[in-house]
């Protein structure tokens, strides 16, 4: 095993535990808003881990290519699709959980 496999066998493993790190948030937090926080802050990071990872298995090829350009699309889209949903949230006047009385 090469130091290119170790590296990508980290970036895809560590990209696999904040997946579902992001999966426990988003099932233990009580609302939307933060629910929303524990899965729109860290989908583009464990994409991206996944997306390296995969890089390095791909080497320099057509592939790598495809890689980067479905990260430079889920770089700009889930932020934005983050955005759209807590505006339209705060637009239906959904109120966050403050307190627990």
């Amino acid at each position: 095993m090469n130091i290119i496999d170790l590296v990508s066998w980290a970036c895809l493993m560590s990209g696999g535990i904040l997946g579902i790190i992001a999966g426990i948030g988003l099932n233990r937090f009580p609302d939307f808003y933060t629910r929303m926080h524990a899965a729109g802050t860290i989908d583009t990071l464990v994409a991206a881990l996944i997306l390296i990872g995969l890089g390095f298995q791909a080497g320099l090829s057509l592939t790598l290519f495809k890689l980067l350009f479905i990260f430079v699309f889920i770089f700009f889209t889930s932020p934005t699709a983050s955005h759209s949903l807590a505006n339209a949230a705060v637009l239906g006047q959904l109120k966050p959980m403050l307190d627990k009385k």
